[in-house]
């Protein structure tokens, strides 16, 4: 019998703003979970959470979680390049607000991020997302838990389980 592989949960940790939500779900599901950033954070001291700090350039969390990622795998981001990575590797990738990026979704979204970047570096556009919500919070845990629930539906288990 050949044991099922373990949910992870990966998190680009420095601007998130649902951590505490992500322990939540985490932890009720038995799910071990990455805290990946450039700097010190505080993380809740349990043997499931793990604070991964990653020295370098900008992109070396984005790098740290790209590299780990597979099958059985939820990114937790609102990096776009980031995501089209951790897609491509076959993870499940959510942002914060609750959007699961798909590789259906993914194409559209990079060239949304390019255009508004180009708009932006000529003066036409400024600003950036909207406000995070109370309605984002509640959609990022019904999706977060979704995800999870589809993983274990398609074979894989939490940590616990293995």
């Amino acid at each position: 019998m050949t044991r099922a592989s373990a949910i992870a949960i990966y998190v680009d940790a420095d601007a998130c703003p649902v951590k505490d939500e992500i322990y939540r779900v985490a932890g009720r599901h038995g799910l071990h979970v990455f805290v990946v950033a450039n700097s010190f954070l505080n993380v809740p001291r349990e043997p499931w959470i793990e604070r991964v700090i990653v020295p370098g350039n900008f992109d070396a969390a984005d790098d740290w979680i790209a590299e780990r990622v597979g099958r059985g795998a939820i990114v937790i981001t609102a990096d776009i390049p980031l995501a089209d990575r951790c897609i491509k590797a076959g993870a499940e990738v959510i942002g914060p607000t609750g959007k699961p990026f798909t590789e259906a979704s993914i194409g559209m979204a990079l060239a949304t991020r390019d255009m508004m970047e180009d708009l932006r570096a000529m003066g036409v556009a400024g600003g950036g997302p909207k406000p995070f919500s109370p309605k984002d919070r509640s959609a990022f845990l019904q999706a977060l838990d979704v995800a999870v629930q589809r993983l274990k539906r398609a074979g894989f288990a939490s940590s616990g389980e293995i």
